[in-house]
This record gives structure tokens, C-alpha cells and sequence, in this order.
């Protein structure tokens, strides 16, 4: 009997040299989707002159931080920015994860005698949409929200695809034994969401929080079409703003008041790697608090009653 049953340990663990190669294999891997970032890094910290006379090197002949100091010529206009996007952030991840799980989880429902209406009706919105007109129509003459924050966060708030993906988890990981057991002890539906299905639902809250998080903060388009006050230009729009100033001016550089060496010296290319360092950065921070959640989602799958 034990003979067996170390036969089948065996069989089902890999022997050291495989286990040393398939490790060697994913941190090549790993290192490979890092490596891009650093190396925009490097750029960013890397002189205008010296990218220009030696091209993209690892290690740069002449470090330089003209790059972030031009950026950062903007002053408070920058800090004022990222306080909007996180502002934002935080504001839209919040409302997007109240709408999409109250909206995921009535559909889920199967004694929900409308699921189907409006599991359809989301559905439908990811084949066809308004149109931008009708789109700017309603944002700022029906709901007069230009020039607000509300402007940035509701457009994004709700995402049919997210919702799906919500319902899916809830039917496959929330059984109908727990919903009925709060039933039973005389629980509301929304005591029995907020008790009993949300912290089931962890993992896939969390998986559609980071979406939505990602998607408020790398949002410029919306702000270029609702936002016209400086004091509420996100981040992403103001670096936008900056880059394209930045090529104005090198187009247009006769009739510049700058001189020709101020403009030979401005960091096009290395300002444009610290803006992405800039932008991407902060967002990289995000994703440890995520993680557990990510790793409890693909094991919650696993358990079978």
C-alpha cells in the first residue's frame, strides 16, 4: 500500500533537474515582461545628447535628469493633476464596483423575474453603442457635467463586460445553499449581498476593481472632451498637453522666441520615457494589494462540494 502511494507521489512531482529548468524558464520569462519598463527607465534617466550620439544603451555614457526636471517645470499644475487622477481613481473604482456588483448580482439571480431583460439589456450595449455626439449630448446638456468631476468618473462607471464576468462568478461560486440559509434566518436580500455573498465574492471583486482602477487611471479622453478648467485636468491630459507643447514648439521653431540651443537641448525623446515612468509607476503599486485576491480566484474553483 505504501509502495503505491509513493509511486503516485511520484509520479505527480517533477524530479529536481525539471523543477530547476521550468523555475529557469519562468524567470527568464518574468524578466522578459519586466525588462521593457526598466529599460524605460534607463532611457528616462539618460542625456538628450548622449541618446541622440549613441542611440538606446543599457548603460548610457552620461546620465541626466533633464528629462523629469522639464516635466516638472509645470510645478503645482503636475501635483494638482495627480491629485485629480487619484481623486478619480478612488471615486470611480468605488461607484463602478457598486453599480456592477448590485446590477451583476440581481441578474444572477434566478428568482429575479427580469434577469433576462436586463442581462440582455447589458449584453446589448457591447454591440452597439449611442455614438460619441449623443454621448456629449447627454453628458453636458441632459446631466450638466462639464467642467466636474462627475464628468470623469460616470462615463466609465458601468461596463457591460465586467458585468458579465461578475454574473459568472457569482453563479459558479456562490451557492444557492448560502443564499437560502440567510433566507431562512430571516435576512433581506441586500443584508444577504452584503453578509453572505461579498465576502465570497472577493476574488472577483477585486479582479474587476484593478480593471476599473487601470481604466480611471489611464483616462484622457474623456477629460479632453468634458474638462476645460485647469484646476481639473487629470494626469495623463496633462503630460498629453506637455508633449504636445513640447512638439509645437520643435515644429515651429523659427518663429520661437526660444533660441535654437534651448530648443536642440529640450528632452523630446528622454521626457517622453519619464512621462511614461511618471504615469505607469504610481499604477504598479496597485496591484500587490490584488494579489491574494488574484490567487484565491484561481483556486476557488478548485473546491467542488
Amino acid at each position: 500500500m505504501s509502495s503505491i502511494t509513493r509511486k503516485e507521489r511520484d509520479f505527480h512531482q517533477l524530479s529536481k533537474p525539471l523543477n530547476v529548468l521550468f523555475n529557469l524558464i519562468a524567470g527568464i520569462f518574468a524578466f522578459l515582461c519586466v525588462f521593457p519598463f526598466l529599460f524605460v527607465v534607463i532611457i528616462s534617466f539618460t542625456d538628450e545628447g548622449a541618446l541622440a550620439r549613441d542611440g538606446y544603451r543599457l548603460f548610457p555614457s552620461k546620465w541626466s535628469l533633464g528629462a523629469y526636471r522639464y516635466v516638472f517645470e509645470s510645478g503645482d499644475m503636475l501635483l494638482r493633476s495627480y491629485g485629480v487622477t487619484i481623486l478619480v481613481t478612488v471615486l470611480g473604482t468605488i461607484v463602478s464596483l457598486l453599480f456592477m456588483s448590485f446590477y451583476a448580482y440581481a441578474i444572477s439571480r434566478k428568482s429575479f423575474r427580469y434577469r433576462n431583460f436586463f442581462s440582455f439589456l447589458a449584453f446589448f450595449t457591447m454591440l452597439f453603442n449611442g455614438g460619441l455626439v449623443p454621448t456629449y449630448i447627454v453628458v453636458t446638456q441632459l446631466l450638466h457635467l462639464k467642467d466636474t468631476i462627475w464628468a470623469l468618473v460616470l462615463p466609465l462607471a458601468v461596463n457591460a463586460f465586467y458585468i458579465m464576468i461578475l454574473r459568472t462568478f457569482y453563479t459558479t461560486s456562490v451557492p444557492d445553499a448560502i443564499i437560502e440559509s440567510g433566507k431562512i434566518d430571516g435576512a433581506g436580500e441586500f443584508r444577504i449581498f452584503l453578509t453572505l455573498v461579498l465576502p465570497l465574492s472577493l476574488p472577483g471583486l477585486a479582479t474587476i476593481a484593478l480593471f476599473s482602477t487601470l481604466g480611471y487611471w489611464n483616462d484622457w479622453f474623456n477629460a479632453l472632451l468634458y474638462i476645460d478648467d485647469p484646476n481639473l485636468v487629470p494626469l495623463q491630459s496633462m503630460l498629453m498637453r506637455i508633449e504636445t507643447s513640447m512638439q509645437f514648439l520643435l515644429q515651429n521653431s523659427q518663429n520661437s522666441s526660444l533660441s535654437i540651443e534651448a530648443l536642440r537641448s529640450m528632452p523630446q525623446d528622454t521626457s517622453r520615457m519619464a512621462m511614461v515612468v511618471l504615469a505607469t509607476g504610481p499604477i504598479i503599486f496597485a496591484y500587490p494589494f490584488f494579489q491574494r485576491y488574484f490567487i484565491q480566484g484561481l483556486t476557488v474553483g478548485a473546491v467542488k462540494e
